[in-house]
């Protein structure tokens, strides 16, 4: 089988990673690029589990199933693009260890400007106590130590181009 490229775009919640990797994968296409998006929240939809196993054992079983996801794609040819949290240096490090072409991206964004972008209320419904197992108030997240780039994505939307098209021109 040809081997794929998996492109695994991380950060914590409201980071951007969905949007980031949506347009990332518009551009790949234009340019003729056979490739995959996969999201962690659309898979959460197809493997549902209720809040309460949100923590951390859970969450890494998840997260192993999303690495063996993406290797099944890549392993056929196909470049995938992953928007995921990914909290767990044990799965970065399998990613490594276990797809011949892997790009990590970090989708680096302050807590304090997530807190202020939530149109969802995680962040601060987990200070209130009203939530828990919620990344980055409480669970921990292993901040991705080797990413092939780093990304700032703590200012206006309209950075967004900018960043997608830097990342698709690391598949190029």
């Amino acid at each position: 089988m040809s081997n794929g490229i998996v492109v695994w775009i991380t950060g914590l919640s409201g980071s951007g990673k969905s949007t980031i990797s949506q347009r990332v994968v518009e551009i790949l296409r234009t340019r003729g690029q056979n490739c995959i998006l996969l999201d962690g929240d659309e898979i959460r939809k197809v493997f549902p589990q209720s809040q309460s196993r949100y923590n951390r054992k859970n969450r890494l079983k998840n997260a192993r199933r999303n690495s063996e996801l993406a290797k099944l794609l890549a392993d056929q040819g196909f470049t995938v693009i992953f928007a995921t949290m990914s909290l767990f240096t044990e799965i970065q490090d399998w990613n490594r260890s276990n797809f011949p072409t892997y790009i990590e991206v970090f989708i680096d964004v302050p807590l304090e400007i997530l807190k202020i972008r939530d149109s969802n209320n995680l962040y601060s419904r987990a200070e209130q106590g009203l939530i828990n197992n919620v990344v980055g108030i409480n669970l921990d997240y292993d901040v991705p130590k080797h990413p092939e780039l780093v990304v700032d994505n703590s200012g206006d939307i309209s950075e967004i181009e900018g960043i997608a098209h830097k990342i698709a021109r690391m598949l190029m």
